[in-house]
């Protein structure tokens, strides 16, 4: 890193990464734009607590006055979660946000850049962006930020308000493998995937920590995707989730929504038309997956994964 005038570490994420010891990175969309209040500020505790739970040093990431700070602290979690019209970073903007002192919460594609600048090799969300429905041509940046950076993002698939389909394709296109955890089909983030391919299936952390390894041993450069299905009691059917986003979506349309003010306007319309259920889903999937995500930290920071200059460092 070349330059780290503006990164501001927690004391106890500094101490982890600095002792080689397991460290989970969040996202703080989440917090400010993908789940409405009160919900936001309890689930990112939560998440936070299932890391430790498993192991794991958890290390929300945010832009707080233009410092890149990794590991949030209390105060700096509700400060974020009480934000009215917050910023969100992503790889198009983050110069412009720092360079202006700005707030912002990290979004996948900028979570995922600053985490592997960070050196943090584990990353925990609820579903990631991909392309959207239609022919606008609106794709996430998430997906160049998988396809350029190692880092392993545990997550419970695609959003369900986009094409699943179409993103998983271009996932395989773009060279970043996919790993179902206990499962033979890439999760539908509310729904239990059953159709969508993924490139293989393990079913214990270790596994997973052994195939990242190797993908990232061999020189390969681009991140893996670990797709988890979100806990089965609060799945929703896939019929049910078809139906809210198809409505959604048109309710966006005739109200004229665009950019990246589509995502938690389907987020709402979908939570009304599932009678809240996809709230549920949403908070569940999120510390189920932040808790598998710090079991896999702690698998990859074994010693048969330490390189030798891990271990003289140790």
């Amino acid at each position: 890193m070349k330059d780290r005038s503006n990164w501001v570490f927690s004391e106890e994420v500094e101490y982890a990464l600095k002792n080689r010891l397991p460290v989970v990175a969040l996202e703080s969309t989440l917090i400010t734009h993908g789940l409405p209040t009160p919900y936001n500020f309890k689930t990112a505790i939560a998440a936070e607590n299932a890391i430790r739970e498993s192991g794991a040093i958890p290390a929300t990431i945010a832009i707080l006055n233009g410092s890149i700070k990794i590991g949030l602290n209390l105060s700096e979690l509700e400060q974020l979660a009480s934000f009215g019209d917050v910023k969100k970073a992503s790889l198009h903007n983050i110069g412009k946000i720092i360079a202006n002192s700005e707030n912002a919460s990290t979004t996948v594609a900028a979570t995922t850049f600053f985490a592997h600048k960070a050196q943090i090799a584990i990353f925990a969300t609820g579903g990631l962006g991909g392309i959207h429905h239609g022919n606008s041509g609106d794709i996430s940046a998430d997906l160049t930020a998988l396809a350029t950076t190692p880092i392993a993002v545990i997550c419970s698939g695609i959003k369900a308000i986009l094409n699943m389909p179409r993103t998983v394709e271009v996932l395989e296109t773009l060279g970043v493998p996919t790993i179902g955890y206990r499962t033979n089909a890439f999760s539908e983030f509310w729904s239990l995937g059953t159709e969508l391919p993924i490139s293989t299936r393990a079913d214990k952390p270790i596994e997973i920590a052994k195939i990242i390894h190797t993908h990232w041993k061999t020189g390969l450069k681009t991140g893996v995707v670990v797709t988890v299905p979100v806990p089965n009691q609060v799945a929703i059917n896939s019929k049910t989730i078809k139906s809210a986003v198809k409505k959604g979506l048109k309710s966006a349309k005739k109200a004229g929504v665009k950019g990246n003010k589509v995502t938690p306007f389907l987020l709402g319309q979908i939570a009304k038309e599932t009678n809240g259920a996809s709230l549920e889903a949403n908070t569940a999937l999120i510390v189920n997956n932040a808790q598998i995500a710090g079991q896999i930290a702690n698998a990859l920071a074994g010693e048969e994964f330490k390189t030798d200059s891990d271990r003289t460092t140790n």
